[in-house]
Protein backbone atom coordinates (compact mmCIF):
# COMPACT_ATOMS: atom_id res chain seq x y z
CA UNK A 1 0.00 0.00 0.00
CA UNK A 2 1.09 3.82 -0.64
CA UNK A 3 -0.02 6.22 0.58
CA UNK A 4 -1.97 7.26 -2.43
CA UNK A 5 -4.19 4.40 -1.60
CA UNK A 6 -6.35 5.44 0.51
CA UNK A 7 -7.41 8.41 -1.48
CA UNK A 8 -7.67 6.40 -4.79
CA UNK A 9 -9.59 3.90 -3.41
CA UNK A 10 -11.86 6.78 -1.81
CA UNK A 11 -12.02 8.11 -5.21
CA UNK A 12 -13.14 4.84 -6.84
CA UNK A 13 -15.87 4.01 -4.53
CA UNK A 14 -17.57 7.42 -5.00
CA UNK A 15 -17.02 7.04 -8.80
CA UNK A 16 -18.43 3.40 -8.57
CA UNK A 17 -21.48 4.63 -6.51
CA UNK A 18 -22.36 7.57 -8.56
CA UNK A 19 -22.23 5.62 -11.70
CA UNK A 20 -24.54 3.14 -10.03
CA UNK A 21 -26.92 5.38 -9.10
CA UNK A 22 -26.90 7.44 -11.84
CA UNK A 23 -30.45 8.85 -12.81
CA UNK A 24 -31.40 7.56 -16.58
CA UNK A 25 -33.24 10.33 -19.00
CA UNK A 26 -34.50 10.15 -22.03
CA UNK A 27 -35.05 13.62 -23.21
CA UNK A 28 -33.74 15.40 -25.22
CA UNK A 29 -31.94 12.05 -25.91
CA UNK A 30 -30.53 9.09 -23.91
CA UNK A 31 -28.10 10.92 -20.79
CA UNK A 32 -27.46 9.92 -17.35
CA UNK A 33 -26.75 12.24 -14.69
CA UNK A 34 -24.83 11.52 -11.59
CA UNK A 35 -24.52 13.09 -7.96
CA UNK A 36 -22.12 13.37 -5.72
CA UNK A 37 -18.91 12.18 -8.22
CA UNK A 38 -15.81 12.47 -5.80
CA UNK A 39 -15.34 12.73 -2.41
CA UNK A 40 -16.24 15.95 -0.89
CA UNK A 41 -12.66 17.12 -0.05
CA UNK A 42 -11.07 15.97 -3.16
CA UNK A 43 -13.71 17.72 -4.87
CA UNK A 44 -13.25 21.09 -3.29
CA UNK A 45 -9.24 20.17 -3.79
CA UNK A 46 -9.77 20.57 -7.35
CA UNK A 47 -10.10 24.60 -6.87
CA UNK A 48 -6.62 24.72 -5.37
CA UNK A 49 -4.81 22.66 -8.74
CA UNK A 50 -2.04 25.12 -10.16
CA UNK A 51 -3.83 25.41 -12.99
CA UNK A 52 -5.20 29.10 -13.47
CA UNK A 53 -7.94 30.23 -16.68
CA UNK A 54 -6.38 31.15 -20.28
CA UNK A 55 -6.66 34.67 -20.88
CA UNK A 56 -8.34 34.27 -24.70
CA UNK A 57 -9.88 35.99 -26.92
CA UNK A 58 -13.46 34.76 -28.76
CA UNK A 59 -13.41 31.00 -29.01
CA UNK A 60 -15.67 31.13 -32.01
CA UNK A 61 -17.76 28.50 -30.10
CA UNK A 62 -15.09 25.88 -30.58
CA UNK A 63 -12.40 24.72 -27.70
CA UNK A 64 -9.54 23.81 -29.87
CA UNK A 65 -9.70 27.32 -31.36
CA UNK A 66 -6.73 27.66 -27.99
CA UNK A 67 -5.65 24.57 -27.85
CA UNK A 68 -2.32 25.74 -26.61
CA UNK A 69 -3.81 27.09 -23.76
CA UNK A 70 -5.89 23.76 -22.78
CA UNK A 71 -5.13 22.08 -18.96
CA UNK A 72 -5.58 17.96 -19.05
CA UNK A 73 -4.81 15.72 -16.01
CA UNK A 74 -1.89 14.72 -18.16
CA UNK A 75 1.26 12.61 -17.20
CA UNK A 76 2.90 15.34 -15.45
CA UNK A 77 -0.38 16.19 -13.61
CA UNK A 78 -0.94 12.62 -12.68
CA UNK A 79 2.64 12.37 -11.48
CA UNK A 80 3.02 15.51 -9.38
CA UNK A 81 -0.78 16.03 -8.20
CA UNK A 82 -1.83 13.87 -5.69
CA UNK A 83 -5.86 14.76 -6.77
CA UNK A 84 -4.97 14.34 -10.75
CA UNK A 85 -2.80 10.81 -9.89
CA UNK A 86 -6.33 9.51 -7.70
CA UNK A 87 -8.58 10.50 -10.26
CA UNK A 88 -7.15 9.39 -13.51
CA UNK A 89 -6.10 6.54 -11.75
CA UNK A 90 -9.31 5.49 -10.36
CA UNK A 91 -10.92 6.15 -13.90
CA UNK A 92 -7.99 3.65 -15.75
CA UNK A 93 -9.29 0.96 -12.79
CA UNK A 94 -10.81 -2.30 -13.87
CA UNK A 95 -13.68 -1.58 -11.38
CA UNK A 96 -14.59 1.53 -12.30
CA UNK A 97 -14.29 0.64 -16.13
CA UNK A 98 -16.89 -2.31 -15.23
CA UNK A 99 -19.23 0.46 -13.41
CA UNK A 100 -19.49 2.28 -16.30
CA UNK A 101 -19.46 -0.09 -19.19
CA UNK A 102 -22.17 -1.64 -17.43
CA UNK A 103 -24.52 1.21 -16.84
CA UNK A 104 -23.87 2.47 -20.45
CA UNK A 105 -24.19 -0.77 -21.80
CA UNK A 106 -21.07 -0.19 -23.98
CA UNK A 107 -17.64 -1.41 -24.37
CA UNK A 108 -14.22 0.49 -23.73
CA UNK A 109 -11.52 -2.51 -24.57
CA UNK A 110 -8.49 -0.84 -26.22
CA UNK A 111 -9.98 3.15 -25.59
CA UNK A 112 -7.43 5.47 -23.76
CA UNK A 113 -8.53 7.65 -20.61
CA UNK A 114 -8.66 11.65 -21.29
CA UNK A 115 -9.28 14.07 -19.18
CA UNK A 116 -9.65 17.89 -19.50
CA UNK A 117 -9.87 20.58 -16.52
CA UNK A 118 -11.97 23.06 -18.75
CA UNK A 119 -11.64 26.99 -16.61
CA UNK A 120 -13.89 28.91 -18.29
CA UNK A 121 -14.44 32.56 -17.96
CA UNK A 122 -16.64 35.45 -19.19
CA UNK A 123 -17.01 35.58 -23.05
CA UNK A 124 -16.88 31.28 -22.53
CA UNK A 125 -19.75 29.83 -25.12
CA UNK A 126 -19.39 26.38 -27.49
CA UNK A 127 -21.31 25.95 -29.99
CA UNK A 128 -23.58 22.79 -30.28
CA UNK A 129 -22.22 19.40 -31.31
CA UNK A 130 -22.15 15.52 -31.14
CA UNK A 131 -18.75 14.53 -30.10
CA UNK A 132 -19.12 11.86 -32.77
CA UNK A 133 -16.16 10.46 -33.81
CA UNK A 134 -13.44 8.96 -31.26
CA UNK A 135 -14.68 9.73 -28.36
CA UNK A 136 -16.61 6.52 -27.00
CA UNK A 137 -17.78 8.02 -23.61
CA UNK A 138 -18.46 11.41 -22.35
CA UNK A 139 -18.66 12.44 -18.70
CA UNK A 140 -19.10 16.06 -18.14
CA UNK A 141 -18.57 17.33 -14.49
CA UNK A 142 -19.33 20.13 -12.42
CA UNK A 143 -16.62 21.43 -10.07
CA UNK A 144 -17.90 25.35 -9.90
CA UNK A 145 -18.15 26.84 -6.61
CA UNK A 146 -18.89 30.54 -7.54
CA UNK A 147 -22.15 32.20 -7.38
CA UNK A 148 -24.60 31.32 -9.73
CA UNK A 149 -22.65 28.22 -10.79
CA UNK A 150 -25.59 26.31 -11.21
CA UNK A 151 -26.68 27.87 -13.54
CA UNK A 152 -23.72 26.79 -15.84
CA UNK A 153 -24.44 23.72 -17.00
CA UNK A 154 -24.23 21.90 -20.46
CA UNK A 155 -26.67 22.90 -23.02
CA UNK A 156 -27.98 19.82 -24.41
CA UNK A 157 -30.68 19.67 -27.35
CA UNK A 158 -32.86 17.13 -29.56
CA UNK A 159 -31.25 18.24 -32.76
CA UNK A 160 -29.09 20.88 -34.28
CA UNK A 161 -31.94 23.37 -34.38
CA UNK A 162 -33.90 23.25 -31.28
CA UNK A 163 -33.73 25.20 -28.33
CA UNK A 164 -31.50 24.25 -25.56
CA UNK A 165 -32.59 22.21 -22.03
CA UNK A 166 -30.02 23.08 -19.48
CA UNK A 167 -28.14 20.60 -17.29
CA UNK A 168 -28.46 22.17 -13.59
CA UNK A 169 -24.40 22.61 -12.78
CA UNK A 170 -24.48 21.59 -8.90
CA UNK A 171 -21.56 21.25 -7.42
CA UNK A 172 -19.80 17.68 -7.69
CA UNK A 173 -22.46 16.25 -10.12
CA UNK A 174 -22.19 15.24 -13.42
CA UNK A 175 -23.90 14.11 -16.95
CA UNK A 176 -22.59 11.01 -19.18
CA UNK A 177 -23.39 9.99 -22.33
CA UNK A 178 -22.39 8.05 -24.86
CA UNK A 179 -21.60 9.93 -28.57
CA UNK A 180 -23.88 9.52 -31.60
CA UNK A 181 -24.81 11.38 -33.90
CA UNK A 182 -28.72 13.31 -31.98
CA UNK A 183 -26.03 13.75 -28.32
CA UNK A 184 -26.35 17.20 -29.75
CA UNK A 185 -24.58 19.26 -26.41
CA UNK A 186 -23.06 23.01 -26.19
CA UNK A 187 -22.82 25.89 -24.00
CA UNK A 188 -25.47 28.91 -24.89
CA UNK A 189 -23.49 32.65 -24.34
CA UNK A 190 -24.49 33.51 -20.28
CA UNK A 191 -22.88 35.73 -17.22
CA UNK A 192 -19.93 33.48 -15.94
CA UNK A 193 -19.05 35.51 -12.55
CA UNK A 194 -16.18 33.89 -11.44
CA UNK A 195 -14.58 30.55 -13.24
CA UNK A 196 -16.88 27.70 -14.62
CA UNK A 197 -14.47 24.84 -13.75
CA UNK A 198 -15.34 20.99 -15.64
CA UNK A 199 -14.05 17.78 -15.97
CA UNK A 200 -14.29 16.53 -19.69
CA UNK A 201 -14.14 13.30 -19.03
CA UNK A 202 -13.70 10.92 -22.37
CA UNK A 203 -12.35 7.48 -23.30
CA UNK A 204 -11.21 7.58 -27.11
CA UNK A 205 -9.76 5.47 -29.98
CA UNK A 206 -6.57 4.85 -30.44
CA UNK A 207 -6.83 7.91 -33.50
CA UNK A 208 -6.34 10.38 -31.06
CA UNK A 209 -4.14 12.76 -32.59
CA UNK A 210 -2.86 14.48 -29.56
CA UNK A 211 -1.49 11.63 -27.52
CA UNK A 212 0.06 14.28 -25.04
CA UNK A 213 -3.56 15.24 -23.46
CA UNK A 214 -4.10 11.23 -22.55
CA UNK A 215 -3.74 10.17 -18.58
CA UNK A 216 -2.12 7.21 -20.27
CA UNK A 217 -1.13 7.21 -24.08
CA UNK A 218 0.41 4.30 -23.81
CA UNK A 219 -2.05 2.23 -21.63
CA UNK A 220 -5.37 1.59 -23.70
CA UNK A 221 -8.14 0.06 -21.52
CA UNK A 222 -8.02 -4.02 -21.65
CA UNK A 223 -10.32 -6.71 -20.29
CA UNK A 224 -7.62 -7.76 -17.65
Amino acid sequence: MTDDAPLLAAVSTHLISAFQQAESRESPYHHWRLGSVFPDAVARGMTDLPFTPPVIDDTRGRRETHNESRRFFDQEAIATLPICHAVAHALQSRAVIDAIESRCNLDLTGTNLRIEYALDTQGFWLERHTDLGVKKFTMLAYMAQDPGHEDWGTDIYRDKESPPERVPAHFNTAMIFVPSNHTWHGFEPRKINGIRRTLIINYVTDEWRNRHELAFPNEPITRA
